[in-house]
This record gives C-alpha cells, structure tokens and sequence, in this order.
C-alpha cells in the first residue's frame, strides 16, 4: 500500500516587533520546502517507476510476495484502528510488516475510513484496469478521505496542525493482483514528507502542531526541513512551548494579542533557555514564535514554539551548528557580538542647525 498526505494550507501573516522572524517568513519557507517534497516525488515517479521514503507516498507489497501478514492486517483494518511498519530505504523491504497496533504505542497510521474501490460502477477501477497513479489517488483522497477526517473528528480537525490527511492505496503490482483495498486516515508527517511516529489517537490529541524544546529543525537551502541533532547544520533551535489556553479562555485572540502576550513570554524562555538575558544579542540570533489563526483556534490547537535562530536579510535562514545554549557556529563562523549598549544618559542627537555638542 502506499500513503498519501494531504499538503497543508499556509496562513500569510506578518508582524513587526523587533527581533523576531514573522510567523509568514517561517510558513513560507515551509512552503518551499513541501513544493520541493512534491516535486521530488514526481522526479522519483518518472525516472523509478515507483515511490521512494521521502515524498508522502508508502507502498504494500503485493499478495503473494511473502508479506502475507502484513496484507491482511492492513485488509482487516477498521475506523479507529492505528498500523505501524518498519521503514526501510529498499521499497522491497519497507512496508512489509504491517501491522494493527494500540494507538497508544507508536505508529505512523491512523485509519479514519475504509475506502474499496471495488464497490464503485463502471470500469475505471474494474478487474485488469489500469493502475490510477499518483494525481488519480490525490483526487481520491480529497475527494473522500478529507470530509471522512472532518466526520471522524467531529468537524475538528486542524488544518495547520500537527497532523495531515492521509491515504494508503495498493502498489501497482498489488493492483495488477486485484487489490482494491484503501484507507483513508491521519498521519504526522516531517517538513519534507517522511512520517514520523507519533502516539495516542487522534480524536484525542492536541493537534498543535509544535516540537519539544531542544528540537533542532534541519535546513536545505535556507529553508527548515526536518528535525535533526542540534549539532548538525540546522535553521533554528526550539526553546520553549506555550499554552494559549491558559492566557486568553475566551474567544479567538486578535494576532495583535497573542503577540503581545508572546513578546514576553518568549522572550523570558529565552533568558532562561540560553541563561543569561543578553546571550541571544550576543549571538546575533533571532527570537520568533508563531501565530494560531480560526482553524487552529476552533479544532481546540492552543499550543505555539518559541523559537531562536539566525534570519538572513536576504530572506531564510543562517545555518548554524550546535545548541544555542552553548558555542555556536552561524555558516560556519563563530558569532561576534555587537558593541555593548552604552549605560547611563544617552548623548541626545543634535538638532538641525544646532551647534556640535561640546563646541
């Protein structure tokens, strides 16, 4: 069976408050990344005939090729069920242990809907039709399976958030076997397209979609990929995560106040994350969080990153190596801090035509 995830719309917002990346130039950079993912997919496509690990699509192995188990545990799946394999970079390895867990133990699948493309009329999934394809299975699956996550989670479900829309479909040798079977479903997939395991179910997770604190996020051509160990190459360093719900317990807050409110906040976690209150002056680095915007708001998503990396004036991000609570490298070079901020009165700037001070 393969997988397909559905791409996430991404708000456009900007705000000004100084030393802090806008919550767009981070979404947009995102954005890069996944038309990259898809492009890369199609690339794969056209020249492998089939699917790699990294472009949001994952492949069963046909009846009959020794993963028995695996094809039936994923043709016995229901609604509510959650599956997990072992990934492997061979496409002849992965996938071939597919298997019905707990959802609370780790997994890479939640199953919203069965989908079986042998019930439908007409010929274009019949006996010895053609194999659909990428573009026909992303037609399917938002066609069917984006309404089947609205239902399956009362109407909750999260846009931007952690998780994304999801269908597994047979591979091309299953289908040529007869293999109808789909599933529609829930997965938590990296910047890029690889899926990551993640616990519990859905229906009762937060779906905020935000790292644990320390997690560094890779980069590739300036923009986040996929998270990585902080001392590899990476474009920016999550501090801290803040719960909304416990400042505004009312309605939505307007973006003018839940950056006010995060102005603070984010700022204290940075004291305390790299500890000192002009550690993050001191390596040049830039403080930012993010925004919740309705969608969010209304599927229950309360929880933001905090968030310190290097933001380049041509857009994106430095590349920097090693925890922003220690030495850090920014593209290779070690920081240098700016002049210290004189104390006591400032010398107040002269006005037009005014004599030189001291003169």
């Amino acid at each position: 069976m393969e997988a397909m995830s559905e791409e996430k719309p991404q708000p456009s917002r900007r705000r000004p408050p100084p030393r802090t990346l806008s919550a767009r130039t981070t979404r947009r950079a995102l954005i890069a990344v996944a038309v990259g993912a898809v492009v890369a997919a199609i690339a794969t496509i056209a020249i492998a005939g089939g699917f790699g690990d990294n472009d949001n699509l994952r492949q069963n192995a046909a009846p009959g090729s020794g993963s028995s188990r695996g094809d039936s545990e994923f043709a016995a799946a229901q609604q509510g069920d959650c599956l997990n394999w072992t990934p492997s970079d061979d496409p002849a390895e992965d996938r071939q242990d597919v298997a019905i867990v707990d959802c609370s133990e780790e997994h890479l699948f939640e199953v919203v809907a069965p989908l079986d493309l042998s019930v439908y009329p007409g010929a274009e999934f019949g006996p010895g039709s053609r194999f659909p394809g990428s573009l026909r299975f992303a037609s399917i699956r938002d066609e069917h399976c984006v309404g089947a996550v609205e239902d399956y989670l009362g109407g909750r479900f999260d846009p931007h958030g952690k998780y994304s829309v999801g269908l597994m479909f047979p591979s091309e040798q299953g289908w040529a076997d007869g293999d109808r079977t789909l599933r529609c479903g829930l997965q938590f997939s990296s910047t890029t397209g690889t899926l990551l395991p993640s616990t519990g179910s859905v229906r009762e997770s937060d779906q905020s979609n935000v790292w644990p604190p320390g997690t560094c996020i890779g980069i590739n051509q300036n923009v986040p990929s996929d998270p990585v160990d902080c001392a590899e190459s990476h474009a920016y360093e999550v501090i801290s995560t803040v719960d909304m719900g416990t400042h505004f317990t009312g309605g939505m807050p307007s973006v003018e106040d839940q950056d006010a409110f995060l102005k603070d906040v984010c700022t204290q976690a940075s004291n305390e994350y790299l500890g000192a209150a002009d550690a993050l002056r001191n390596k040049t680095l830039t403080l930012f969080w993010d925004n919740l915007d309705l969608d969010s708001w209304l599927a229950g998503s309360r929880q933001i990153n905090c968030s310190v990396g290097k933001e380049l004036d041509t857009g994106g991000f430095a590349s920097i190596t090693g925890s922003a609570k220690g030495d850090i490298l920014i593209n290779g070079e070690a920081p240098v801090p700016p002049p210290p901020v004189g104390e006591g009165r400032a010398t107040p700037v002269p006005l037009p035509g005014a004599a030189p001070i001291g003169g």
